[in-house]
């Protein structure tokens, strides 16, 4: 619970249930208290104008000559009990009346009772409502009222539903029925406590939903995390181990995408430190023998260790080789730094390939007449065009047809074939030893003969680079004995 991000989740799901419950709990007893006062209201109301009907036919069917019996109670105008008589026809159902789960009083327009309900005994007129006279001239006005005005005189919050009853025509009394409504708090009540233990525990319930939500958010999160310090730290090879299928889990494997990226950017520059080095190492090499040969026959000049006029020409041509040697290294050397350098740009226009195949023959036979070599072309009427550098491309070109040839026996052949996809060049020379062919394209990568003696090790590694620079794939395949052949893939 340490996790910031786990109390926030814990504090989303708690606070707004908290308030949900609160305000279902108010809503509830709200709504359900005013419901279920309507519905008694309601069916008081029923009750009482049914009540009423009834008694309006007890007194519209009493016998003419009926006379009072004795009052029950003070009336408005007079202590003496016969002004509250009870006419005889009510009296039937007095007994009935005491027996109903309400109170129920009939009283006649002067605030007079006529019959008696359970509660009126000692009840006089000075106890009455103020708005007793407003409800029983509602009620003689024959409509049927609904008053809570008699809820003090009862004792509890009560309901009282006043319906005329009639005699004949005429509206005999007012009939008042009195329910107390303390029933329907206690439901309430009783309703608003199973709310509140229903609403604990369900509040407990997402306190333990929440709590695992948590740390099933939180958990993943720390672990990439983790992950990001030792990614940060250095060890490439770290991965989160999550794997889900939500945005925590595409976070995660975008993570294990950069962990794998790093990897191979380490294992790139551990590879380019090394390429640097053998680099060094062979530049070092190469320069080492021509710088020797060139000491050595200059001190032999200078010393007049070699006087014979003879034996000084041949020295000085020695001399010239080994620079040539390193001019050659030299160049090839700015050639391929240029090359491999992205901020290098090379010049592009609409080349046809005829064109530059024709050029680079051209100079390749020169070379291949001295070893009697016959360059077979084959190439399509269509102009095959590429964007590209015209002399870049002969460049190319030229460095594998002067492989060929170099590598070719006298009296022999090389052919050479354009399509619209392709470039092959095959010659039937020696070949190249299966341990050696994946590894002709690296800098200063020599095959091991005498044809190849004069060789910098730079060449195939600059032709690779040019393709690579106009969209080309340049491959080779060879048997020993039998020749190679190189494919340049549009």
């Amino acid at each position: 619970m340490r996790n910031r991000i786990a109390q926030k989740l814990l504090l989303y799901f708690i606070i707004p249930l908290g308030i949900f419950a609160v305000m279902s709990g108010v809503l509830f007893q709200t709504l359900f208290t005013r419901n279920m006062t309507e519905e008694t209201q309601r069916e008081l109301t029923a009750r009482a104008v049914a009540l009423a009907d009834t008694l309006s036919g007890a007194v519209s069917g009493e016998t003419a000559g009926n006379g009072t019996s004795p009052g029950m109670g003070m009336g408005k105008g007079s202590s003496n009990a016969a002004s509250m008589g009870m006419n005889t026809g009510l009296s039937a159902y007095l007994p009935a009346l005491g027996l109903l789960d309400v109170d129920v009083w009939v009283l006649d327009a002067d605030l007079n009772f006529l019959t008696t309900g359970r509660r009126m005994m000692g009840i006089v007129y000075q106890d009455l409502p103020e708005d007793a006279d407003h409800v029983v001239d509602q009620v003689f006005a024959g409509e049927t009222v609904v008053s809570r005005g008699f809820s003090d005189l009862l004792g509890a919050p009560t309901i009282t539903v006043g319906a005329p009853i009639y005699k004949d025509t005429e509206i005999y009394g007012a009939l008042l029925m009195h329910d107390a409504v303390s029933g329907i708090h206690a439901v309430t009540q009783q309703g608003t406590t199973v709310l509140i233990y229903s609403g604990a525990i369900a509040l407990c319930i997402a306190v333990l939903l929440a709590i695992w939500l948590s740390y099933a958010f939180g958990r993943p999160l720390n672990q990439m995390k983790n992950t990001a310090l030792t990614l940060a730290g250095g060890e490439y090879s770290a991965k989160t181990g999550v794997r889900r299928a939500d945005e925590i889990g595409k976070l995660a494997q975008a993570m294990d995408v950069l962990s794998d990226r790093l990897s191979e950017a380490r294992r790139q520059k551990e590879q380019q430190e090394q390429l640097r080095m053998e680099f060094l190492s062979n530049v070092s090499h190469e320069l080492r023998t021509p710088a020797t040969v060139l000491r050595g026959s200059l001190e032999a000049l200078r010393d007049g260790v070699v006087t014979d006029p003879a034996q000084v020409k041949a020295y000085h041509e020695q001399m010239l080789r080994e620079t040539l040697g390193l001019q050659r290294l030299t160049n090839d050397l700015l050639e391929l730094s240029k090359l491999q350098n992205p901020d290098f740009e090379i010049e592009r226009s609409d080349v046809v390939l005829q064109d530059v195949l024709s050029d680079a023959l051209h100079a390749a036979d020169l070379m291949a007449q001295k070893k009697t070599i016959a360059i077979k072309r084959e190439m399509p009427e269509d102009a095959v065009t590429v964007q590209g550098d015209y002399g870049r491309l002969r460049q190319m070109f030229l460095i594998v047809l002067d492989n060929a040839v170099k590598f070719s026996g006298e009296n022999s052949r090389i052919e050479v074939a354009l399509t619209q996809t392709r470039v092959t060049v095959r010659d039937f020379g020696a070949g190249i030893a299966p341990d050696l062919l994946p590894y002709i394209f690296d800098r200063f990568r020599k095959t091991p003969s005498e044809e190849n003696r004069q060789g910098s090790g730079l060449g195939l590694a600059i032709a690779r680079q040019i393709a690579v620079r106009h969209g080309m794939e340049i491959k080779a395949e060879s048997t020993p004995g039998e020749g190679t052949t190189f494919t340049f893939t549009i």
